[in-house]
Parts: C-alpha cells; sequence; structure tokens
C-alpha cells in the first residue's frame, strides 16, 4: 500500500512538470520556429488523437465491443455535430438513439 506522503509527493512533483511546460510553451515560442509542415502536422496528430479516443471509448467497453446502440449514438451526434446542430440537440439524439436501440433490446 502506498503512503499519503508517496501520494502527496507525487501530485506536487506531477503539478510542478505540467507547470513547466505550460509555462514554456509561450516563453519560447518566439525562439523556436517551426516549419509549415510540421505545424500541419501537429495540428492533424491533435485531430488523429481525438478521433482514436472517440472510436476506442465508442467501441470498446471492459475490453470487449460494447454493442451496435453505444456507436449508432456515437454516429447519430458526429453526423448531427457534422451538420452544424446546436449542443443540446446533439447528445440529445445521440443519448436518444442508444437508449432507444436498447429499449428495443439491441445490445
Amino acid at each position: 500500500m502506498t503512503s499519503p506522503l508517496v501520494l502527496v509527493v507525487a501530485t506536487v512533483v506531477l503539478g510542478a512538470g505540467t507547470f513547466a511546460f505550460r509555462a514554456a510553451g509561450p516563453a519560447l515560442r518566439s525562439r523556436v520556429t517551426l516549419s509549415d509542415r510540421a505545424e500541419h502536422l501537429m495540428a492533424t496528430a491533435a485531430v488523429v488523437l481525438l478521433a482514436a479516443l472517440v472510436a476506442t471509448s465508442a467501441l470498446l467497453e471492459d475490453g470487449g465491443f460494447a454493442g451496435v446502440a453505444r456507436p449508432a449514438g456515437v454516429a447519430v451526434g458526429g453526423v448531427l455535430a457534422w451538420r452544424k446542430a446546436p449542443f443540446v440537440v446533439v447528445v440529445l439524439a445521440a443519448a436518444a438513439t442508444a437508449a432507444g436501440l436498447r429499449l428495443l433490446g439491441v445490445p
């Protein structure tokens, strides 16, 4: 079992490291120049990371397939978001789709 002191020290170290990274960004922005290609790759990497997070959250549960209802709800929400529907409509439609399919017995 980990002692509370170790947890406190770990939290402080991680907090200090996070603060250092956040402070280094604006401080080094004027000193470091990136090529247009590198900036484009970083922007693309952020989109790919977000897409991977959405895919794993939508498709997997407890190490296995989450069923059809959850990905269907995410797909409905994705289409509505792409069509620029209001956020509340996107969330409600996605939830209603997943809940409706589960109510019909679709896993």
